[in-house]
């Protein structure tokens, strides 16, 4: 996320953000074609789905069209309202994990779990009974 410091950024590595096409006093925008394209598919099909099952996504989607707005302009609108609330999750994601770990594997700690600086690490009084075979048998040389 240290790529993305805002979420215009995001939008545009996603493909979602707008690119302005205008010409004399017609103002017109498209969706840009660069980014991530698996990104920018996979945000496709969801606005596609939440248009049509998600009660504030059909509303927005239906407010674009009745504000002029076609079904291809309603839809890009919709698209990087998705884009932004990935960006939006993906930050907290972040945080909450910055806050959460000192870093490094889960459930590391920053303080050492030994009782004082050089922990008791004495041998044994015992004598070792009986000789250690090696693990590692040798092998004839074979040439």
């Amino acid at each position: 996320m240290r790529r993305f410091p805002t979420r215009h950024h995001f939008a545009t590595y996603t493909g979602t953000a707008p690119i302005e096409v205008s010409s004399g006093e017609v103002e017109r925008h498209r969706l840009s074609r660069a980014g991530n394209r698996q990104l920018n598919h996979a945000l496709h099909i969801v606005a596609l789905s939440s248009k049509r099952y998600d009660q504030r996504a059909g509303a927005y989607y239906a407010k674009k069209i009745a504000a002029g707005k076609g079904k291809k302009g309603a839809l890009r609108c919709l698209k990087r309202r998705l884009s932004d609330t990935v960006f939006r999750a993906l930050v907290e994601d972040q945080t909450q994990r910055a806050q959460r770990s000192p870093g490094g594997h889960l459930g590391a700690t920053l303080q050492s779990s030994a009782a004082g600086s050089h922990p008791n690490t004495d041998t044994s009084e015992q004598p070792h009974t009986g000789l250690r075979e090696d693990p590692t048998p040798s092998l004839p040389n074979a040439c």
